[in-house]
């Protein structure tokens, strides 16, 4: 006899107020641009291949949308 699972119980989802936000509109955005890099630059970056000055701030900064301008920019530095 199989048995029954648990039955899931779910929370009614609230927006957080100011003080329990834990990020700004302003920092959110500036990771979301993270998102928009070349899958080969993030692959040299996790694997330690991009250039010594490719820090998170400068990843911050807006980034070419063109992909292999990215790379020289960001990983052949």
């Amino acid at each position: 006899m199989p048995l029954d699972p648990a039955p899931v119980q779910f929370r009614k989802w609230s927006h957080p107020s100011r003080d329990q936000a834990r990020f700004t509109l302003s920092y959110l955005t500036r990771m979301l641009r993270l998102t928009l890099l070349a899958p080969d630059n993030v692959a040299a970056i996790l694997d330690g291949r991009q250039g010594p000055d490719v820090t998170l701030a400068l990843l911050m900064e807006p980034v070419p949308a063109e992909w292999t301008e990215q790379f020289q920019s960001l990983v052949a530095a």
